[in-house]
């Protein structure tokens, strides 16, 4: 199911233009259009769902894992952090679930 108001979905359906790195039939990773970081990719479903906690389909939330490894593979990337924010509080600014792939900077821990 498409939400007709959520960026990734208008994405996802050819709406609005970005700058692809991989896809399959089910996910779909693009360059992000404010990086934080020298490389930083979105890996996002085709479907929607505004967080992890409405997915209930492993299947799915393995293409999106394989998705993370298989984009930064094709990027050459060693090294990256992968980050998955769930809800406002710990910094979720667009309600359809999405992968951070950032790398080509040091990253400190604890982040925030």
């Amino acid at each position: 199911m498409k939400d007709k108001n959520c960026i990734f979905c208008k994405i996802a359906n050819g709406d609005i233009p970005v700058e692809p790195v991989w896809e399959n039939d089910k996910v779909f990773a693009f360059k992000d259009a404010n990086p934080q970081a020298p490389v930083h990719v979105l890996v996002v479903p085709k479907e929607h769902y505004a967080s992890i906690k409405e997915l209930d389909d492993k299947e799915l939330m393995g293409e999106l894992l394989n998705g993370v490894k298989l984009t930064a593979q094709k990027l050459g990337l060693s090294d990256y952090r992968t980050i998955l924010n769930t809800g406002e509080s710990a910094g979720q600014t667009v309600f359809h679930i999405h992968f951070h792939i950032m790398a080509g900077r040091d990253f400190t821990w604890p982040p925030g």
